[in-house]
């Protein structure tokens, strides 16, 4: 449940920078219930290392980073193109497993892929990261307009102080 709430949030989050605007609250929502959601998953006992327990990790390592770069750093910079990349990353992450969890359990998809290597399999992974490819691009694209409007705007006040 946490994961499908993060990936709920997460796309909030990526139309958000998409339309050049920042969504705290909507991003707070999808950091904890990722972090929650990706430490979570090794708390179940497992018998063998699954593609969902490495990207896990990966987004372990990931987060901290966009966490870092919104609340500590304030997207100052560089860290704002580390908050867009990390969080569509991470979405993209959610996502991924998602997809590996429904070819898991719904009959019509386990009979187009029973061992997840078949290609409708990978077609629908392809897809999804093409997707957040594309998001990914638009995002940082939107957003960081909006940063140098933001920063162009201030740099007008300040010159405008100055004189």
């Amino acid at each position: 449940m946490l994961s499908l709430v993060g990936i709920v949030a997460g796309l909030v989050v990526v139309g958000g920078f998409l339309s050049g605007r920042r969504l705290d609250g909507w991003a707070a929502v999808f950091l904890v219930t990722t972090l929650l959601a990706n430490a979570g998953g090794f708390a179940f006992p497992f018998v063998k290392l699954l593609p969902s327990h490495g990207l896990g990790v990966l987004s372990l390592l990931i987060l901290p980073a966009v966490i870092a770069a919104r609340y500590w750093k304030r997207l100052a910079g560089g860290w704002r193109t580390t908050y867009v990349v990390g969080t569509v990353a991470a979405l993209y992450f959610n996502v991924f497993v998602l997809v590996a969890q429904l070819f898991h359990r719904i009959p019509a998809m386990i009979a187009l892929a029973p061992t997840q290597s078949e290609p409708p399999f990978l077609v629908t992974q392809l897809l999804v990261l093409g997707l957040s490819v594309v998001l990914g691009r638009g995002a940082l694209r939107a957003f960081g307009a909006q940063a140098a409007v933001v920063g162009d705007r201030a740099h007008a006040r300040e010159a405008a102080r100055v004189a």
